[in-house]
């Protein structure tokens, strides 16, 4: 196929440009606004395959969209463009509404136009809101309960996707999946975020008393997923995507730090790095804990993630201490952006 992936310059996005164009031989579009989650270097490995073409764009943008996929006219499409910041969508959630609503009725309406195959949305399973400790996990039926215009944003859109589906036949699919780490994840995240913070032996902030719960996925097992899903899912359906890793928030920085230790130069003090750790105000609407059941995309497709946590995230904060050259500029920008917004 010839497969359209919007947002492919971001964190999980570039990891399934990655893999298409290392694992399969499909063709593809890769369309992004290059905003500040965006960089070069996340497709760089890719980037002379003439598999691959870069449009930038943004999915909002009816008459560029259309305009690409006249150019193109791709088979499948991969929505994955989106503000995705839990924290930003709390301080400016116009953004979010515009990107994750807005971007997506336009990417429908175009892929509509075009005839396109299959049309894979790719979603959180923040949209089904907050479990309790004992409640079973979240599958592909849990009812919808957004709590943070992040997550009620990446609802509505989901809503829409289901909506055509329905209305005008697109063959629509849809992935919801949990927490992502791994290479090229935005310095602003919780997992690059205290890697990068322990390194330099700053404060590491986390919410309330660290207990909320995440269920975490590496970024490979996930892109692996959406790539089975676009080309062997039906049509119409859900398939909820996880890595079998719950951890409270507590645990995952106090791992980090002992990762820190044990790989990097000690702190001039000789204290561990847990030392770092500061508890703070929790922030508003955070849903205690998250888990997925992904027991659908196992017997129907028969995908399963291959790191497991541990694995996956000490390979993960190595990737950090190693490219410090892809993560320093983007630190030093956000740094530059927060000075001029106090300004």
């Amino acid at each position: 196929m010839k497969i359209l992936v919007t947002g492919g310059k971001g964190f999980i996005g570039s990891a399934v440009v990655r893999h298409l164009i290392d694992h399969t031989d499909h063709e593809v579009v890769n369309v992004d606004k290059m905003t500040y989650a965006a960089t070069e270097g996340s497709t760089q490995a890719a980037a002379d395959s003439p598999r691959l073409t870069f449009e930038q764009a943004d999915i909002c943008d009816i008459d560029r969209i259309t305009e690409i996929f006249a150019e193109h006219s791709p088979d499948a499409v991969m929505h994955l463009a989106a503000e995705s910041h839990v924290d930003r969508s709390i301080d400016g959630p116009a953004a979010f509404i515009h990107t994750n609503l807005i971007g997506t009725f336009t990417m429908l309406e175009a892929a509509r136009a075009a005839g396109v195959q299959r049309f894979h949305h790719i979603s959180t399973d923040e949209v089904f809101g907050s479990l309790g400790l004992d409640d079973p996990a979240f599958t592909e039926t849990t009812p919808y309960d957004p709590r943070s215009p992040y997550s009620a944003s990446k609802a509505g859109s989901d809503h829409l996707v289901r909506a055509w589906g329905e209305t005008y036949g697109l063959p629509v699919l849809l992935t919801n999946c949990s927490n992502n780490y791994g290479p090229f994840h935005f310095p602003e995240k919780l997992i690059p975020l205290v890697t990068i913070k322990a390194l330099h032996g700053e404060p590491l902030p986390v919410y309330g008393k660290g207990d909320n719960i995440r269920d975490w996925l590496h970024v490979e097992d996930h892109a692996a997923a959406l790539v089975t899903v676009v080309e062997q899912g039906t049509p119409g359906e859900t398939y909820n995507i996880g890595g079998k890793a719950e951890r409270t928030n507590l645990d995952v920085v106090e791992t980090l730090c002992d990762l820190v230790d044990e790989l990097a130069e000690p702190l001039e003090s000789g204290a561990s790095r847990r030392s770092l750790i500061t508890f703070v105000a929790d922030r508003p609407g955070h849903d205690h804990r998250y888990a997925i059941d992904q027991t659908k995309i196992q017997s129907e497709l028969g995908w399963e993630p291959q790191h497991t946590f541990d694995t996956g995230l000490r390979s993960t904060v190595q990737w950090y201490l190693d490219n410090a050259d892809w993560w320093q500029p983007l630190r030093e920008q956000a740094a530059t952006d927060r000075v001029g917004l106090k300004k």
